[in-house]
């Protein structure tokens, strides 16, 4: 095939990779969390040493460079040992749609909803702040409005 009939954008090189968003929230972690960025760190450092794969590098690299700026800007916040309100690295039991689910409110990079871990900026976490055992919480979600029942709130020794 004749060089005049293939496409500029066949001969350009790939498009960089976006580096990943980094909230603008401020980065509170529970010492756990915190052990995670390391972790994650330590393990990226480990693997960039091993892979030969420039792709492969690019990627690590910039999930390295996530995960610094992660840690350059982690707050460690200690559970509260016996708190009266829902807070930052509390354990909390609520009541919602008729069924009773546990939660630990944690940082952003730490959450896993499905785990039962959710991030303190999240809607819900921002609904429940300030709730103590017995108060209902109103929470708009998906449009409707719904009533949270705060059954415990536990701290890390609890």
């Amino acid at each position: 095939m004749s060089r005049a009939f293939t496409r500029e954008v066949d001969d350009a090189p790939p498009p960089p990779i976006l580096e990943r968003a980094i909230s603008s929230a401020r980065n509170l972690v529970t010492p756990n969390g915190a052990r995670q960025i390391e972790q994650a760190m330590e393990s990226l450092d480990r693997q960039i040493g091993a892979s030969g794969d420039n792709d492969a590098l690019a990627t690590l690299r910039r999930e390295l460079r996530y995960w610094h700026a992660r840690h350059a800007r982690m707050e460690i916040v200690e559970p509260p040992e016996a708190p009266t309100t829902v807070t930052f690295g509390t354990y909390v039991a609520i009541k919602r749609g008729g069924e009773t689910k546990h939660l630990h409110i944690v940082g952003e990079d730490e959450a896993d909803p499905a785990a039962g871990t959710i991030a303190w900026t999240s809607p819900l976490a921002r609904a429940l702040e300030g709730a103590r055992p017995g108060d209902v919480v109103e929470f708009e979600a998906g449009g409707r409005e719904e009533e949270i029942l705060v059954l415990s709130v536990k701290g890390a020794s609890q």
